[in-house]
């Protein structure tokens, strides 16, 4: 009798064939721009919605996630502790903006000396600021950094609580819309470009069956991508909900960005050009050429643009 028992069950479980894989969990930004080729074709996935870059890599640190949004300064930071991480994918390159005072005196960079400029801290944003500075062969000892996150900028600066604010999008484009006719503002494209990554780790990518799901991924990736470029008002009214954006905000800052859905060489050389900075913030000796090419694996997006 127990013999009968077992077998229908069996029986069943041969029906009903090998159990499902698990869907890939991908812990993505969810208040950024670039965050929309995911949103847009991540459906067989798992998101898990996160309010920055930071937190966001530190769900994929902790495994909690199998890959995770991010700018090529967190993939940095997080590699040294972490070494397993991996670039896949570039999704997006994002112009960042200095919005500013002019009532606080502010005409030029050289005109930051002194002032309490908003940053976020060790993020791209700090960075962004550092690169502005250099260029304009201004100290960072002379300016007064204060610590915000970008989404407390815009009120600090209308406030008066800071005289400028060093950040991405949609910050920036809020920033400016609160100051109105005070406000000044400075990018520059040559001192730093954002590019903003899809991350995994190397057990990850060693996973048969997880491997084989990030390839359908990206290539998702790279179709949604096209429409973004050539497209944008296909997606960004169904997009634009999921980053809790208006779309006229969207569309203001849409000439900011850029994307790219690929791996070009200009990821590498910013790796390289903001690895110096990261180590400083880290104390630690600047990694070389070949480690930090290291943390770049292309292999999903040649399987992907293969099929």
């Amino acid at each position: 009798m127990k013999v009968l028992r077992i077998i229908p069950v069996l029986f069943l479980c041969l029906l009903a064939g090998p159990p499902a894989a698990s869907p890939l969990k991908i812990a993505v930004n969810s208040t950024t721009i670039e965050s929309f080729p995911v949103f847009a074709a991540a459906d067989a996935a798992e998101l898990i919605p996160v309010p920055n870059g930071r937190a966001a890599m530190s769900q994929l640190v902790t495994g909690a996630a199998d890959l995770a949004t991010g700018s090529e300064t967190q993939a940095l930071i997080n590699s040294v502790t972490e070494p397993r991480l991996r670039i896949i994918l570039t999704l997006a390159e994002c112009r960042y903006r200095i919005v500013a005072r002019g009532s606080a005196g502010i005409r030029r960079i050289s005109d930051l000396r002194f002032k309490k400029v908003a940053v976020t801290a060790n993020t791209s944003s700090q960075y962004f600021l550092h690169r502005m500075l250099l260029s304009a062969h201004v100290d960072e000892a002379v300016v007064q950094m204060v610590a915000l996150e970008g989404p407390d900028m815009p009120a600090a600066l209308e406030k008066g609580t800071v005289d400028a604010v060093a950040i991405w999008e949609p910050h920036a484009e809020n920033a400016l819309r609160a100051l109105g006719s005070d406000a000044v503002v400075f990018e520059d494209a040559s001192a730093y470009t954002e590019r903003f990554n899809l991350n995994t780790r190397t057990d990850v990518l060693a996973n048969t069956e997880k491997r084989a799901a990030m390839v359908g991924l990206v290539r998702a990736i790279v179709r949604s991508s096209a429409v973004l470029r050539k497209r944008p008002p296909d997606l960004i009214s169904s997009l634009s909900p999921r980053v809790g954006l208006p779309d006229k905000t969207v569309m203001a800052v849409w000439p900011q960005f850029s994307f790219t859905a690929s791996i070009s060489g200009k990821l590498r050389a910013a790796l390289f050009e903001v690895e110096p900075w990261v180590a400083a913030t880290q104390k630690r000796s600047p990694r070389s050429r070949d480690d930090l090419a290291a943390l770049i694996d292309s292999s999903i997006l040649s399987a992907a643009e293969r099929r």
